[in-house]
């Protein structure tokens, strides 16, 4: 499967294992690495400076073994620590850069002084321009179909709008369960894919079983979107404990979202009260089961390691 992707991050596939707030973590992307794929982990997952440094040398010993490694920055205000964060990646050093929710200009200037390539989630033909007018390596392009914080265009449409308007390469997210799609969204014209959903429910993940087990007993049908954990529409498994409390945002909420000073607030808000309440679903036992997932969990039948997974998308 040779394509820009396999020669811009050097891997047999043409693959990013996604990363993924609360799933990620190192063991995930050194199976990943070793099946011949890209892995990336949220930086936002490690608490404190130190544990990410320790993530980063981690991977970098096993990448003796081959594969490429990266990391997620959410680069906007709601990320207090995304300045720090930057300045461990570029020190301590990482094979590319993805950024979420903001401007990477800053990124991409920092992380190409030490030779770090950067990757962009966009969601349409505006913001993919802009990303590749500041200097971005490849644009992730983030469709209807993905999991989290998904984009509003189809996967083929959404590749096809960029890949007709960009001159870099373009990775498609969303959509992917199974080798089919893979080779769909290449033959729409994608550079590679970037897979989350179905790596949930790996061996090697670092949620509870329940969760894992969720994505074998739930569908596409069961994915639906709420505001009620970080105040942007993010898709979630429809469990009766998400039924109870509805997707929408309050009233109060709704009311001070209208209100230009105070909405950056309430935004700040709603993301730590939800961040918990997923936190604490998907690493403890509870009954308040807010487990984020997208549709591609439909082709999800049993809890397997990430070597498995891989072996599945790429047969």
């Amino acid at each position: 499967m040779p394509t820009q992707l396999n020669q811009l991050l050097n891997i047999k596939y043409p693959i990013i294992q996604a990363p993924m707030f609360l799933v990620s973590n190192t063991a995930m992307v050194i199976a990943a690495m070793k099946a011949g794929i890209a892995g990336c982990i949220p930086a936002l997952n490690y608490r404190t400076l130190p544990e990410l440094k320790t993530a980063i040398h981690e991977l970098k010993a096993a990448k003796l073994e081959g594969g490429s490694f990266g990391f997620n920055l959410i680069v906007n205000k709601s990320n207090l620590k995304y300045k720090e964060q930057l300045r461990v990646l570029c020190e301590e050093g990482c094979d590319f850069i993805i950024t979420s929710l903001g401007s990477p200009e800053d990124t991409i200037n920092e992380a190409h002084k030490v030779g770090i390539k950067v990757l962009c989630d966009v969601t349409d033909l505006k913001f993919a321009k802009k990303v590749e007018a500041l200097g971005a390596d490849a644009i992730i392009a983030v469709n209807n179909e993905a999991g989290g914080h998904r984009g509003e265009i189809s996967p083929k449409d959404l590749i096809q709008l960029l890949k007709s308007n960009c001159n870099i390469p373009i990775i498609s997210a969303g959509g992917v369960g199974t080798k089919a799609d893979l080779d769909r969204m290449l033959g729409y014209g994608a550079d590679g894919v970037s897979v989350g959903s179905p790596f949930i429910a790996s061996v090697e993940a670092g949620v509870t079983d329940d969760y894992k087990q969720a994505c074998v007993d739930y569908g596409a049908k069961d994915i639906v979107m709420t505001q009620r954990i970080s105040g942007t529409p993010c898709t979630v498994i429809n469990t009766p404990y998400v039924q109870k409390i509805g997707t929408k945002e309050s009233w109060l909420e709704s009311v001070l979202n209208k209100n230009k000073k105070l909405k950056k607030w309430v935004k700040m808000i709603r993301f730590s009260i939800g961040m918990k309440a997923t936190e604490k679903a998907a690493k403890e036992a509870t009954y308040k089961t807010v487990w984020v997932a997208g549709p591609s969990i439909e082709h999800t039948t049993e809890i397997l390691p990430v070597k498995s997974i891989i072996q599945n998308l790429t047969a």
